[in-house]
């Protein structure tokens, strides 16, 4: 799956995603969330390079961030249920997240995003 864990945050330090696993390979892309029953509040990931998402084969529903080159918040897609695909246009990556959390985070378009730090 994924390889590096990291903290996601606002500019102005709010927290994101307090565990959020980098999938920054296509195989890591292509497992994604599969074969899990759910994602907890704390936990996401960021997909990158990546535009577009399915929730093809998942068990649950996610909420989904679409980011540009630089992290900037492009668009957002609440409670995207299982079968289901997304996509934004100019995204270059994703970041998944427990339903519900884009409005427990607060998060909106144009907000800047950044990763705060690597898990050793």
């Amino acid at each position: 799956m994924a390889k590096r864990v990291t903290a996601v945050s606002r500019a102005n330090g709010d927290v994101v995603c307090e565990q959020c696993l980098v999938a920054d390979s296509p195989l890591a892309r292509m497992r994604g969330l599969l074969g899990r029953n759910e994602l907890p509040r704390e936990e996401g990931v960021l997909l990158r390079p990546a535009g577009s998402i399915h929730t093809y084969f998942m068990r649950f529903a996610i909420d989904v961030v679409f980011l540009d080159r630089e992290l900037k918040v492009l668009g957002l897609a609440e409670h995207v249920h299982p079968w289901r695909a997304v996509r934004r246009k100019g995204a270059k990556a994703v970041l998944e997240l427990r339903a519900g959390e884009i409005v427990r985070r607060r998060l909106s378009v144009g907000d800047a995003l950044r990763v705060e730090r690597a898990a050793a």
